[in-house]
């Protein structure tokens, strides 16, 4: 299987346009024998990828206590002042990957971010306690989420980064869908490959 995502990477990165940026590199998976109207199938986990995402995810934490943390940190006050102004509410919700917050922030976070969490799939994780390895780990990480649709993307990396290192971070979330999805492999249909601006590549995915 190794061989078959590097042959598709290379593959991608030769067939695509350079543009004058380096593009995002996303795995999309399409699922078969998949029903996603039952409840039990729908999911949104936070996947680690080993290599990294190419720029670390953001993440903000709501929190009164924390002080010394390396992520973006709201309080009460801010979250009362953004909860007022609309325009600033959507551009950090888009903007963020990961937001975490302490258990009494949530009756204001609801109210204030809310209705610019929810719909996004976005509202905070309840954290306690030493927060520091959750937010190093969040950085490197992706949100996997199944819906409405049987159809599962998500970045794996960045096109400057090493073959190598992109088919590790694929390998990683490939393997978690392995186990996650209720026939495992068998549930996995069409494996392919995208940069920003490119036609997808398929890889060859081996039961």
């Amino acid at each position: 299987m190794r061989e078959n995502v590097l042959k598709a990477i290379q593959e991608l990165k030769e067939k695509s346009k350079k543009r004058n940026f380096s593009q995002t590199i996303d795995l999309i998976i399409i699922l078969k024998e998949f029903d996603t109207k039952k409840s039990e199938n729908k999911f949104t986990e936070d996947v680690f990828i080993p290599k990294g995402r190419g720029s670390p995810a953001n993440v903000v934490l709501f929190s009164d206590t924390i002080k010394d943390i390396d992520c973006e940190l709201i309080n009460s006050a801010e979250l009362e002042s953004l909860g007022k102004n609309k325009r600033e509410a959507k551009k950090l919700a888009a903007a963020t990957q990961f937001f975490l917050a302490e258990a009494q922030m949530m009756p204001l976070i609801g109210k204030t971010l809310g209705q610019f969490l929810a719909p996004r799939g976005k509202m905070p994780k309840i954290v306690t306690g030493n927060v520091a390895p959750l937010v190093k780990t969040l950085k490197s990480s992706v949100k996997i989420k199944v819906k409405d649709s049987p159809v599962i993307q998500c970045l794996v990396g960045k096109e400057d980064m090493k073959n190598e290192d992109i088919e590790t971070n694929i390998d990683a979330v490939l393997h978690f869908l392995e186990t996650k999805l209720p026939k495992g492999k068998h549930n996995i249909g069409e494996v392919l490959l995208k940069l920003t601006m490119s036609e997808p590549v398929k890889v060859v995915y081996e039961k």
